[in-house]
Parts: structure tokens; C-alpha cells; sequence
């Protein structure tokens, strides 16, 4: 609690007890005609409580009224109150309870709300609280702590354990574990050495790593998220322009209303010659006033809004706006980039299939004679021999596992046993390894060299290796779908999207097989950036009026399709100016599995929307209608309008919770 709601809260307790006493005290002083104390000091005496919780609302009554702009919840307050004590004045009965009471309560429930803002606001700026303070910038071999705007792309940082990584950058020197936890909403801490990429706003945890920046400061990660969410908050949803709208017109209408309320019923039984009651419907017509309050409504729907945005950059899901979030929950369709997006981007060994000899001794003889070569295939080869890395698909589910990774299996090549290479282009190449004669490449290799070979039925690029001109087996390189791809789809499917499709640029043959082993319901392929943007627009006409496609990609070359779409989302596009600038929701990392997840964070925030405008509306409309033929008293006019902005705000914090979502 803030230092200006804990005056509140000393001005609400001040007032209970002067109101509590000052009763207690009319109950022995003040009643009948021979009342010790008569009835102007029992009015100055509760206005001492009345002032005391009230003034500021009166204060922002008239300065509404002096800048006119006068129908808004403190013009409201403020009519109700002071009508309600001038009848007790008139009436001189000593009721001044009522009005005291209603500034009370609502001021009770001004101070929760505000806590309950207070608290969301908190929540964010706790988890987004990745600003760095200072970069420890390396100059003639010492150390000097200057602001990160300071320091120029090029530049030599310091990040010793436990600070936060101020500009991006790139390893020069040092390995350590960094916790990307603030910026991803993943808890599992991340290795990185020589030559990784590092990014603003996580945190060195172990080793003292030196960093060549890449960007300045304004560039960097930090500052594109924190932009980003700042931002957010001036980009409203459809619902939150319906508030504002609805609240412009509803207050000035429930005023009117309850000045007629006042005014004719008396009129009109002046007019029949009966008693007009004037007390009694203007008691009623302040009643209305204080139930018609919109607070629930122009309070709960921003903050429901404004906590859905910050739970769900809890869970590294950043939304541009309401507006997005919004959209985002209404998706039907989710067309998704192949490459990069759903599978790791990167050429794999993962499989080695009817070798002669051991596995292992077939790639080391195939990356030797390969040792030359630059060719992305080739790299593959190589890479996976001196990783000790191979992957293998299961013949059963057809989703690749990496086996053979321990120390053990890593090799080391070695140039000098490999002699007299030939690299034929479109085929592979022709190499002496310890004075063997090795062929690696594809079907057209093996059979310019009469040497007979095994096809693979399986989808991705077949390495064919012969040895002294015998076949001896081939090596399956293919891109690897990611581990949570598969579930991703499922998740997908179970949060109520209708239709999931791929685009990418892949041959059909692989791009159907990885689309058969993802489970998604269409997949087009041999698309170049251009033909997406097209297959997205074909996608857009078929879809319902009232369906929202989104367009998943890695945010780099797919930002022309992530514009196009309804709801762009770019996926492990950390750093990425592309995917920040083109996509409308941006997630922290490459898990495919947090689609689904921002989806279902969107939904709940509607949701919740949904339920606090029926609710607010519905015991609205209700009490308006009771109070208007007298059945609903203050009490009752009360909780019309504090009990229900209470709850609705309370209803509005749950869309801070993300984690079981």
C-alpha cells in the first residue's frame, strides 16, 4: 500500500469512528423535543465525518463542473451525498447517515480499487523489471560503470554473476549459465560461451563473461519489450471504446432520468390533487443516482485488459494491445511457418540406414571426405561427427530423438588423412580417406559411378556413401521438427482452433511428411514469400466473417504475411527488429507450444470481460428498477455500486493468473 492509500485509510477509520460516536451520542442527546443538544449542531457535528472522507470527491465534483465536464462518478457522489443530508436538514430529523455512509463505502471501495490497480500495475513491472542500471564498459584493460546509453555498438562490456545483461551482444570470452526467465517466462536457465548471442534482460548467473555489443541501447532487447509493453495500453479493444463510448452517453442519461424522477411523479399527483410526496421521490431519485454509477464497468474492463497483457507477458507472450488481445481471442484458422517455426531451422544427421559397417565409423569416413566442403549438406555431416550428435526418427511415431551425445562419440577431423578430392556439382563428391576411395552424395552420384544403391523412403536429403566402390549405406539429413511441435498442434486443436495449416517453401514430398507427422489438417508447399502472402489472402476469403486467422512465423522473412494476416505472431524472434516491428504478439521464445498457450491467456481475459459487463450491467439495470418504485433503499443502492465494482475488480485480478491457463 502506497503512501497515498494509507492516508485514505486513515481518513476512512477517522471517519467510521467520528460517525460510529457521534450516533451514539444522538441516541442519548439528541432525540425528541427536549433533546439536550438541538439539530444545527448535530448537522455541524456529521459534517465533520462527511468532510473528512468526502472532500476531494467534492473537490473533483466542482472542478468538473468549473471545466464542464460534469456527469462522471464524482458529480454522482457528490449530488446523492448532499441531497440526502439537505432532506435530513429539511426534514430536521437527524438522518444523516445515509449520505454519510454511501461516501463512505464508495470511498472504501475507491481505496480497494485502487490497491487492486496498484497491485496489477506491481505484477507487471516485477516481471518486466529488466531494465539494466549500468554496463560495466571495458576501457584500456579497466573496468567503468556508465550508463547503458553510453556505450557504442562494438564495445567491450563486463557482466559478472548476478547482473543483468545491459546491450546485445555476442560472447567474446567467458562461459556461463544466463536465467532468461523474465524475458521467456521459462524458469530453465541457458549455457552460453564463446561466440553465443546474448540479449538484454537476462541474467549472467555463474562465469564473468566479456561481450562485444551488437546494438546500441535503444536498439536492444530491453528497450524494444519495454517500448512494447508501455505502449500497449494506448491500443483498445473494441470492448474498452464501447465502455468509454457507453459511459459518455449512460451518465448524463441516469442523471436526467433521475431528475424526472424527482420532479414528475409529484408533478403529476399535484395535478390529481394528492399529496406530491416531495421528500419521498427525491429520497428515491438520489437512490438512482448512486446505483446508476458505471464504475464497475470503467474500472474492471481496462484493468481486465490491463492484466491479461501482464500475465501473459509473464508467460513470455508480449501482446502490442487490447485490441490484439482481443482479436487473438477470437482465432479460428492458425497458418504457421514451416522453417524455423515448427521445426529447428537447421540441417540434421537423423538417421544412418543399411550401413555395412557401425554407424558411428560411417559418418566419421562420410564427414572426412565431406571435410572440404561448404556446402550446408556437407556442414550437416561434419557438425554431427564432431558433435557426437545424431538423430534418430522412431520408426513407430516418426519423431526424431537425439541419441549418441555423450564425450565418447565426438571426433575429431583430421585433413590430413583425406587426399585427392573431387567435388562433382549437383552430385556429391569423390575423396581418398586413409587411402580408401569414398563417394558421398545423392542417387545421381551412385549411378554415374555404376555403383547400385538402397533408396530411402523416408522424407529429407539422402547421403549415399560408397567405400572402394561397394555400396556401404546412406545418412538422412533433414530438418528437425521441434520436441513440442507435435503437442502443439494437439494443444492447438483442444483450445478450440478449427483448422491449422502449413506454408512453406519445402518440396511437397517433405513438406507432407512433416505435416503428417505434426497431425495438421492442411499443408501447402514449394511456396516462395510472395506465394504465402497469396495462400494467406486465399486463406482470409474462405474463413467465416466473424473468424480470425493468425499467421505464426519466425518473424524475419515472413513479416510481409504476419502484416497481411488478422493476427500476426512471431515466434523465437527474441531481438528481432522484423518481428517486433511486423507481428502483433510476439513470443519470447521458439516453444511452439506457447501459441496455444497465448490463445487460451486471450479467451480467459474475454471471458472475464464478458462476465463483468453481464454482471455489472445486469444487477444494474435490476437496482435501478427497485429503486425507482422505491424498493431499494441506500443499502441497497450501495452495493449497486461499490459491492459490484469490488467484486468486478476482484473478477478482473484473475486474468493475472496464467500459470494453469
Amino acid at each position: 500500500m502506497n503512501k497515498k492509500q494509507r492516508k485514505m485509510l486513515i481518513r476512512i477509520l477517522i471517519a467510521a469512528v467520528l460517525l460510529v460516536t457521534i450516533r451514539i451520542l444522538y441516541a442519548f442527546l439528541g432525540e425528541g423535543d427536549d433533546a439536550a443538544v438541538k439539530e444545527p449542531v448535530w448537522f455541524l457535528l456529521y459534517m465533520i465525518p462527511y468532510l473528512t472522507v468526502g472532500f476531494d470527491i467534492l473537490k473533483k465534483a466542482l472542478k468538473g463542473i468549473k471545466n464542464r465536464q460534469v456527469f462522471d462518478e464524482n458529480f454522482l457522489m457528490a449530488v446523492a451525498t448532499v441531497g440526502v443530508i439537505a432532506l435530513a436538514l429539511i426534514k430536521r430529523n437527524g438522518d444523516y447517515i445515509d449520505g454519510i455512509a454511501v461516501m463512505l463505502f464508495y470511498q472504501v471501495g475507491e481505496l480497494f480499487q485502487s490497491y487492486a490497480v496498484g497491485k496489477s500495475r506491481r505484477s507487471i513491472s516485477a516481471l518486466m523489471d529488466i531494465r539494466p542500471d549500468y554496463a560495466n564498459l571495458e576501457r584500456d584493460g579497466e573496468t567503468e560503470k556508465v550508463d547503458p546509453d553510453e556505450v557504442e555498438v562494438g564495445s567491450i562490456i563486463v557482466v559478472k554473476p548476478g547482473e543483468k545483461i545491459p546491450i546485445d551482444g555476442v560472447i567474446i570470452e567467458g562461459r556461463t549459465t544466463l536465467n532468461t526467465s523474465a524475458l521467456t517466462g521459462e524458469s530453465v536457465p541457458r549455457e552460453a560461451e564463446v561466440d553465443d548471442e546474448v540479449i538484454s534482460g537476462c541474467i549472467n548467473m555463474t562465469g564473468v563473461i566479456r561481450v562485444r555489443t551488437t546494438k546500441d541501447f535503444g536498439e536492444s532487447t530491453v528497450s524494444k519489450i519495454l517500448e512494447l509493453v508501455e505502449n500497449s495500453s494506448s491500443r483498445k479493444s473494441r470492448s474498452e471504446n464501447f465502455i468509454s463510448r457507453f459511459a459518455r452517453y449512460y451518465t448524463p442519461i441516469v442523471c436526467f432520468s433521475a431528475l424526472a424522477l424527482a420532479l414528475l411523479p409529484p408533478v403529476v399527483l399535484l395535478i390529481l390533487s394528492k399529496a406530491p410526496q416531495w421528500g419521498m421521490w427525491v429520497y428515491r431519485a438520489l437512490t438512482f443516482l448512486v446505483i446508476s454509477c458505471p464504475c464497475a464497468l470503467v474500472i474492471s474492463i481496462p484493468l481486465t485488459f490491463f492484466a491479461g497483457i501482464g500475465g501473459a507477458s509473464r508467460a513470455g507472450v508480449l501482446v502490442k494491445g487490447s485490441n490484439y488481445l482481443e482479436q487473438l481471442s477470437k482465432t479460428e484458422i492458425v497458418a504457421m511457418d514451416k522453417t524455423g517455426t515448427m521445426t529447428k531451422g537447421v540441417f540434421e544427421v537423423n538417421g544412418i540406414h543399411h550401413s555395412t559397417m557401425d554407424d558411428r565409423e560411417l559418418l566419421e569416413i562420410a564427414a572426412h571426405a565431406e571435410c572440404f566442403s561448404t556446402h550446408p549438406i556437407a556442414l550437416s555431416i561434419q557438425r554431427a561427427f564432431v558433435t557426437g550428435q545424431l538423430w534418430r526418427k522412431d520408426s513407430e511415431t516418426g519423431e526424431a530423438s537425439l541419441v549418441d551425445e555423450s564425450s565418447e562419440f565426438r571426433g575429431e577431423i583430421k585433413k590430413d588423412r583425406v587426399s585427392g578430392v573431387e567435388e562433382i556439382g549437383g552430385n556429391g563428391v569423390v575423396a581418398t580417406v586413409d587411402g580408401r576411395s569414398v563417394a558421398a552424395g545423392n542417387a545421381r552420384l551412385m549411378e554415374r559411378l555404376g555403383i547400385g544403391y538402397i533408396p530411402c523412403h523416408h522424407a529429407g536429403t539422402i547421403v549415399h556413401v560408397a567405400i572402394d566402390g561397394a555400396y556401404a549405406g546412406h545418412i538422412l539429413i533433414s530438418d528437425v521438427i521441434k520436441p513440442t511441435s507435435v503437442q502443439a498442434i494437439r494443444e492447438l486443436h483442444k483450445a478450440g482452433i478449427s483448422k491449422t495449416v502449413v506454408l512453406t517453401g519445402d518440396a511437397k514430398s517433405a513438406a507432407e511428411a512433416v505435416a503428417k507427422e505434426l497431425g495438421v489438417d492442411e499443408v501447402r508447399s514449394e511456396l516462395l514469400p510472395a506465394d504465402k502472402v497469396t495462400a494467406v489472402e486465399e486463406l482470409l476469403k474462405a474463413k467465416g466473417a466473424k473468424d480470425v486467422l493468425a499467421f505464426v512465423g519466425d518473424g524475419i522473412n515472413d513479416a510481409p504475411v504476419l502484416s497481411r494476416a488478422d493476427i500476426g505472431i512471431a515466434m523465437g524472434a527474441l531481438g528481432s527488429d522484423a518481428a517486433i516491428e511486423a507481428a502483433d504478439v510476439v513470443l519470447m521464445d521458439d516453444d511452439p507450444l506457447k501459441i496455444a498457450k497465448a490463445v487460451r491467456i486471450a479467451r480467459k481475459c474475454m471471458r472475464i470481460v464478458k462476465e463483468n459487463i453481464v454482471f455489472a450491467l445486469g444487477v444494474k439495470v435490476l437496482c435501478l428498477v427497485l429503486g425507482a418504485f422505491g424498493i431499494a433503499n441506500m443499502l441497497m443502492a450501495i452495493f449497486a455500486d461499490v459491492g459490484v465494482m469490488v467484486l468486478a475488480v476482484l473478477n478482473a485480478i484473475r486474468a493475472l493468473a496464467v500459470d494453469n491457463v
